[in-house]
């Protein structure tokens, strides 16, 4: 116990709760033995920390230490970064370039997000695995590199392998021996020290007077569920020290800080298991839900013109248009539910009933152009504009913040970076 405290020390892990303690204890185990290592857990729980201790307390730890986010690098230059490419492979590519896997060698890298790797960088990695032999983008040479691999996923990689999004072969390689890092809600008892080491060292950084926490606002604290983890419970903790006037703080000002619910889009029903991301809904239920309410617009665009056209004296255009409001906010709102969108293209409506008079009949014989067809075509324009203006307020709404948003779409942040650059949202 004595050597796990002096770990927690040297590394800054706060903490004393059995299943925190027994994820260091596996670290220290591990780090002698050059094995491939899979670090689990939530986003937010601190996994970045399990690669330095393995690092450090390795044979390797005069070699780099490498950390790379596989889910922050575009799925068109993945592979250049990791294993680096040849002068003029490439459009843009001036010179050569070491990759991490090159640079690394002899030393440690840390794969964090591994799970959002592409298929084909997943066939690469794993080549690298098993016999330490890579090639360059646009190189026929295989070169030799040795390095440690540890990687981290906060998501259900089995659940991906059974879905086709992750090679089984490189799940098994990886998970060589397993680290479970556990979210806050199972260390209780780990929360208040945590806040109170973010409030000290906060406090003192900016010269700022310490708060304290009453008996009732210490019992809400620790029952929060937190899903944000250690990352949460800091931003609330520097928080209320930036705002709150008064340094003893109570359990109904603590409450303030602490959001009932998370604000995400609604969740989908009847998720498309092949194309789901695993944080939520997918992108092709996002673009069913927009269809679906493209064509109950549509229905009453067709209901208006038929009035119009009529003659009807209910038909008045400008009274009827206060109640169309095409794909407005509320209407993205509501629930897109599965037998819905079962049947939508089978029930995609037809101008057909318009009623026509000779001078129409003129002029479609003049320019025969088919009032479904024009309306089908507003339709697609609509649908990449109202993907368009999602994503717009999701990056809105977190500042600019492409995990934030990827996570409240439900897509994954190499798909968001990719949407930006197509729709020039930069």
């Amino acid at each position: 116990m004595a050597d796990i405290q002096s770990i927690k020390k040297r590394f800054g892990i706060i903490g004393n709760s059995p299943l925190i303690n027994r994820a260091i204890d596996i670290a220290c185990q591990v780090a002698p033995i050059d094995i491939t290592v899979l670090i689990l857990g939530e986003s937010g729980v601190g996994k970045e920390v399990f690669p330095k201790i393995i690092h450090e307390l390795s044979p390797r730890k005069h070699g780099k230490y490498i950390a790379v986010n596989c889910g922050a690098i575009p799925e068109g230059t993945i592979d250049s970064e990791l294993f680096g490419h040849e002068k003029g492979s490439f459009t843009g590519a001036h010179e050569a370039r070491q990759g991490y896997f090159e640079a690394a060698n002899g030393g440690t890298i840390f794969l964090d997000e591994v799970a959002d790797l592409p298929l084909a960088t997943q066939v690469r990695l794993l080549r690298v695995l098993e016999s330490g032999e890579f090639i360059k983008v646009g190189s026929s040479k295989v070169q030799k590199t040795n390095v440690r691999v540890v990687a981290a996923t906060n998501v259900n990689v089995t659940d991906l392998v059974q879905r086709g999004k992750f090679r089984q072969d490189l799940y098994y390689r990886l998970s060589s021996v397993p680290i479970y890092v556990p979210p806050l809600r199972e260390r209780k008892e780990d929360i208040y020290p945590l806040f109170r080491s973010f409030v000290s060292e906060f406090s003192e950084r900016n010269k700022i007077p310490h708060i304290t926490l009453t008996p009732e606002a210490r019992t809400v604290l620790e029952n929060y569920r937190w899903e944000g983890n250690v990352r949460q419970l800091k931003n609330v903790s520097e928080q209320i020290c930036i705002i709150e006037k008064s340094r003893d703080i109570d359990a109904d000002t603590l409450k303030s800080y602490l959001p009932d619910e998370i604000n995400v889009l609604p969740v989908l029903y009847g998720h498309d298991t092949k194309e789901s991301s695993g944080n939520g809904f997918t992108e092709r239920e996002i673009l069913y839900k927009v269809l679906f309410d493209m064509k109950k617009d549509i229905n009453k665009l067709q209901s208006m013109i038929n009035e119009i056209m009529s003659g009807s004296p209910n038909a008045n255009f400008f009274e009827t248009q206060n109640d169309f409001h095409p794909h407005s906010e509320e209407k993205m709102m509501t629930p897109f539910k599965s037998e819905q969108r079962e049947d939508f293209f089978y029930n995609i409506p037809q101008v057909t009933d318009v009623r026509k008079t000779p001078i129409h009949e003129d002029i479609e014989q003049e320019h025969p152009v088919q009032v479904a067809e024009v309306v089908e075509d507003n339709a697609s324009l609509s649908l990449a504009q109202n993907e368009k203006n999602l994503i717009k307020r999701s990056l809105d709404k977190h500042k600019g913040n492409r995990k934030n948003a990827a996570n409240e779409l439900g897509i994954s942040e190499r798909t968001l970076y990719r949407k930006i650059n197509e729709y020039g949202l930069e």
